[in-house]
């Protein structure tokens, strides 16, 4: 059975290469060097070690395949193979997923076992080592045609800041209605200006992300608040 090391060793040959968003990737094409995006680098990499699609449609074709978060999640949950942030931080080829909020995308990494991430990341970055603190994760998952080492040591994880994004009841606040007023001003429509951060207002931010070359989850974190001047 293949390990997280072997991940490792097949997504590190791929850094620097191009990202775009939704770019489908033949999962069975071992050559394939982009573009990427997040879901469909995570699914061709553990494609590529264990002969298995997971996270894809059409999973009797892994040629035409499609990745996406959500069926990251969906697989995930049936597996019963989810684990805290923490232990795939500490994990080496463990996957940290977001999961996608209806009608945008989540974003998923693969855990170097050490704090860092590799992930096709954004426009602006393509495929790139990240760090896992800072940011927001749902879940870790460890895929069960993958075998992994139990941790050695965990160490928690450090929060991000303050991430606007969709809940249930939506975030409102002064900070949201100054982020819809500057997408506004930019030429992005985030509906009412009311302060509540709703479908229409992370519409408008995953709009503004893509532009910017930015990770378009559609959730304002720092870097999409300093874009916008608000930080």
């Amino acid at each position: 059975m293949s390990t997280g090391d072997d991940l490792l060793a097949v997504a590190a040959q791929h850094l620097q290469e191009r990202y775009v968003l939704g770019a489908r990737v033949p999962k069975d094409n071992a050559g394939w060097t982009g573009p990427w995006d997040c879901a469909e680098f995570a699914s061709w990499c553990l494609f590529q070690v264990s002969g298995k699609l997971f996270g894809c449609d059409r999973v009797d074709k892994p040629a035409v395949a499609d990745a996406f978060t959500g069926f990251w999640k969906r697989d995930a949950t049936a597996a019963s193979c989810t684990v805290p942030v923490v232990v795939a931080k500490a994990t080496r080829g463990a996957f940290l997923l977001r999961f996608p909020a209806p009608s945008l995308i989540g974003h998923i990494a693969i855990s170097d076992g050490k704090g860092g991430t590799l992930e096709a990341h954004s426009t602006a970055t393509g495929v790139i080592r990240g760090k896992v603190d800072g940011r927001r994760w749902d879940v870790g998952v460890l895929p069960p045609m993958i075998h992994y080492d139990d941790p050695e040591i965990l160490q928690p994880t450090v929060p991000p800041g303050l991430v606007l994004r969709l809940r249930q009841p939506n975030m409102r606040g002064a900070l949201i209605e100054r982020l819809q007023r500057a997408l506004l001003a930019r030429g992005f429509s985030p509906g009412d200006i009311d302060g509540a951060y709703g479908p229409h207002t992370a519409a408008a931010v995953h709009a503004f992300q893509l532009t910017e070359g930015l990770l378009p989850d559609g959730e304002a974190g720092d870097k999409t608040l300093k874009a916008l001047g608000l930080r």
